[in-house]
């Protein structure tokens, strides 16, 4: 069963109470900020139905490039400021939004999302004039276009060099086509800072700034084979492509809106919790380093042990309810799942959450691993990403969440981690009332001096192996 939160929480004294989500606001309310910049949130679905619901908008998308220019460029900024929309683009803003405790619905990257926009803006019988890019191109991306938008109409073209040269004559060529939709393709800060000063004088409902749109509709530039944007790459893609072009956007470009990012999100945080964050960064990044080899070890003997992929992730309800992806070393069958439900009137640990010493679906060396507690190493990589601390709550499962008594949403207060109270005090052998009460008792009391006890007692607990199956 797929969680799908819908409540938020606010915090009381002593307890989490459930309030109505924010996603049943109107979608022109759905707004985060990322690095002081607002950013609308939402499904592509619901971003194609904001952008062609006939009002009149300007949207603009946001990356790591984008914030890098943004932090030094005060026009560009107020430009995005002055924008009715500013969409996410990018695995970067992501993590930016994360660090703030911020989770977005979706990537909504002008290259997938433009594309997918007008296949709805053609089915409505609209018209677009596409503005920019070298000679050649949009001219290019336009006979691409017809042929993949049924309906749609090409109102003009014109590049984004010679035939752009004259701003009067290019906003009177727009005007006199009478597009409803205007693409421009004139890359960061420039497309911004023309849509900003012209925008007044265009009549089309909808001004999007769309970067390199047109080279990739066109066919002019490839983009990443379909694995790679899966695993939000395509960076990486386009750094190997054009190297000496790319490595200072990518290469040093990220590294320092990371870092932008990583302060943004200290400034915000309570003293406390700014320590717990650089202590979680450090000695996450330390025992990374040191474990490497013992990752590959492992990964080598789950592969020989049984089949399947060697790391498998699994949905975890965290900190206030946001869901996030758990990483841990495979110590099941493939089938596991779905051969839980029949195995639930097995558990050996009362409550709500389902716990059997002589679990069928674990393999051998999936014993050894949950014997020494190495199947949790792989959730070193949820600390960095922030979405666990090294000391926590254990991270439940959605469906667990969906069974809580109202005292247990109390767990959700705090960031989930790889061991807490409860892993140093038995593990599996304390009850579910148990756990709640030592987490509730976490919540309520924790320090940097109560992690580091609980991290020096995690080392006794593994080496007793108690509760550990």
């Amino acid at each position: 069963m797929q969680y799908q939160p819908d409540i938020e929480f606010r915090l009381g004294a002593n307890r989490v109470e459930r309030q109505p989500s924010t996603r049943d606001h109107p979608l022109e309310e759905q707004s985060v900020a990322v690095l002081d910049q607002p950013i609308w949130d939402g499904t592509p679905q619901e971003a194609i139905a904001l952008c062609l619901d006939g009002k009149r908008k300007t949207v603009c998308f946001l990356n790591a490039h984008c914030a890098n220019v943004r932090a030094r460029h005060r026009s560009y900024a107020q430009a995005l400021g002055r924008a009715d929309y500013v969409f996410p683009d990018g695995i970067g803003v992501e993590l930016a939004a994360r660090m703030t405790g911020t989770r977005l619905t979706a990537n909504l990257n002008g290259t997938d999302l433009v594309p997918a926009m007008l296949q709805e803006a053609g089915q409505r019988g609209l018209s677009v004039y596409l503005l920019g890019a070298k000679p050649g191109v949009a001219q290019a991306a336009a006979e691409k276009l017809e042929a993949s938008c049924p309906g749609l109409t090409i109102a003009g073209v014109r590049d984004g060099y010679g035939q752009s040269k004259c701003a009067r004559s290019t906003v009177d060529a727009i005007n006199t086509s009478g597009a409803d939709i205007v693409l421009v393709a004139m890359g960061v800060p420039l497309q911004e800072l023309w849509i900003d000063q012209f925008r007044d004088e265009l009549d089309a409902q909808l001004v999007m700034g769309v970067g390199a749109l047109f080279d990739f509709v066109s066919g002019m530039m490839p983009r990443a084979p379909e694995p790679v944007r899966k695993m939000r790459a395509e960076w990486v893609y386009r750094l190997c492509m054009e190297p000496r072009r790319m490595a200072g956007r990518y290469l040093v470009g990220n590294a320092t809106f990371m870092t932008r990012a990583m302060v943004h999100s200290l400034k915000g945080m309570q003293a406390g919790a700014v320590e717990k964050r650089m202590l979680d960064i450090v000695l996450a990044l330390v025992a990374l380093c040191l474990l490497a080899p013992l990752f590959l070890v492992i990964l080598l003997a789950i592969r020989l042990d049984s089949r399947g992929q060697a790391v498998f992730s699994q949905m975890r309800v965290g900190e206030f309810g946001a869901e996030f992806k758990l990483f841990k070393f495979r110590t099941m069958y493939v089938d596991a799942e779905a051969r839980r439900a029949a195995l639930l009137k097995t558990s050996d640990r009362s409550g709500v959450c389902f716990k059997s010493k002589h679990d069928p679906r674990v393999t051998r060396a999936g014993r050894f691993l949950r014997k020494w507690s190495f199947d949790e190493l792989p959730q070193i990589i949820n600390v960095l990403k922030g979405d666990m601390s090294l000391v926590g709550p254990r991270p439940a499962l959605p469906s667990e969440v969906q069974a809580y008594p109202p005292r247990a949403m109390q767990r959700l207060m705090t960031k989930p981690g790889i061991t807490g109270v409860w892993q140093v005090s038995g593990r599996a052998d304390i009850s579910f009332d148990k756990m709640v009460d030592l987490d509730i008792a976490y919540v309520k009391a924790r320090t940097i001096w109560l992690d580091l006890m609980v991290m020096a007692l995690t080392f006794r607990a593994v080496l007793l192996r108690q509760g550990a199956y």
